[in-house]
């Protein structure tokens, strides 16, 4: 356990305080996992494993509290009976786990989430995946997204990606009055599973598409899409109509919102505004932006309800449709209340972590 100087942490609109923060070293891989739960008020935490490279283990754990708050808005927001919590795996810079330090990491990870005792439920992440699951699975009953070739429902990609399209829609109808496609010069930055996913349907649908991502081997798939290819510290500066971010959070700092050249910005990256205020000045410089926690909460919702005992796989698919519709309704009270689209998605989120109490 650590406490972290409160400068990194950002806080959101919610102002509630972390109930959990279990930060440790595993016995066998000797990697640094922290798993922090936010919020236990609406059910058990639900938030994906993050393994990721940062520049020091306070780096990690301040980007668990991060995304385990992140997590109690998506899911309240989604209407799930969870609550929120992230873990976060810290590689230090350079590393390149073997598959047996991987398969180690995993039963650490088991171990860990165990450890909660059902507080809260893991799941894959950036940089994890189901197999990884199946692995934590042996140490922990507490996880979900395993293998459907082992009776699990698999990863939630398609899912979030879904959710994040019906989103997009609703972006483009506010921004443009149409949720026509066709002929909309879209940026996609990252292409990793949703990010591809979601370039290759605008692609389908006749959107003329710029792409980007770290790895350069994706420039592959731009050229099967017939994209047009630039470098991702470029991205944001192409002129368009929509921004997708679709990789790691962060990148809407105050310089990217000044350069943007578009009318919207939607996408399926955590975290995307590197601070509170951006959601103000994306507003100021009359930038739609639809908040991630409500676009992306796709594979959460497909995760918590297929995971059910009466699990149905079209009211799951109903109910990720339904993100565009919230959306559209945070538009609405945004330009209604004179707010942000930011404060008006927490809003959402707090009308039901109020629940409880008023029940």
């Amino acid at each position: 356990m650590s406490v972290l100087p409160a400068d990194l942490v950002e806080t959101t609109g919610v102002n509630l305080p972390h109930e959990t923060l279990h930060v440790v070293k595993g016995r066998r891989s000797g990697l640094t996992i922290s798993v922090a739960v936010h919020s236990t008020i609406l059910g058990p935490a639900l938030g994906g494993c993050r393994v990721w490279t940062y520049d020091s283990w306070a780096e990690a754990v301040a980007d668990s509290l991060r995304l385990a708050e992140g997590m109690t808005l998506k899911n309240a927001a989604a209407g799930l009976n969870r609550g929120g919590g992230k873990t976060v795996v810290y590689l230090p810079r350079g590393t390149v786990l073997t598959n047996e330090q991987r398969y180690e990491l995993m039963l650490d990870l088991g171990d860990a989430v165990e450890s909660l005792g059902g507080a809260y439920m893991t799941a894959e992440d950036v940089g994890t995946s189901a197999e990884d699951m199946s692995i934590v699975s042996t140490r922990t009953a507490h996880v979900c997204g395993l293998p459907s070739s082992e009776g699990g429902v698999g990863e939630p990609s398609d899912a979030t990606a879904a959710g994040v399209y019906a989103g997009l829609l609703s972006t483009l109808e506010r921004a443009f009055g149409t949720r026509s496609v066709a002929g909309r010069r879209v940026t996609v930055l990252g292409l990793g599973h949703v990010g591809s996913i979601i370039a290759m349907r605008l692609a389908s649908e006749g959107a003329l598409l710029t792409v980007t991502d770290v790895n350069p081997a994706k420039r592959a798939l731009a050229d099967a899409l017939g994209a047009r290819w630039v470098e991702p510290s470029e991205a944001h500066t192409v002129e368009g109509d929509l921004f997708v971010p679709a990789g790691v959070g962060g990148v809407l700092t105050d310089s990217v919102i000044d350069e943007l050249r578009v009318k919207a910005v939607v996408g399926p990256a955590n975290n995307q505004l590197a601070h509170r205020s951006g959601a103000e000045r994306l507003a100021a410089r009359g930038i739609l932006w639809a908040p991630d926690f409500v676009v992306n909460a796709g594979g959460v919702i497909f995760l918590s309800m297929m995971n059910e005992e009466d699990a149905s796989a079209e009211a799951t698919q109903e109910r990720v449709e339904r993100i565009g519709d919230t959306v559209t309704e945070i538009f609405a009270v945004a330009e209604e209340r004179g707010i942000t689209t930011l404060e008006a998605a927490e809003e959402i989120a707090l009308a039901r972590l109020r629940e409880p109490a008023n029940a």
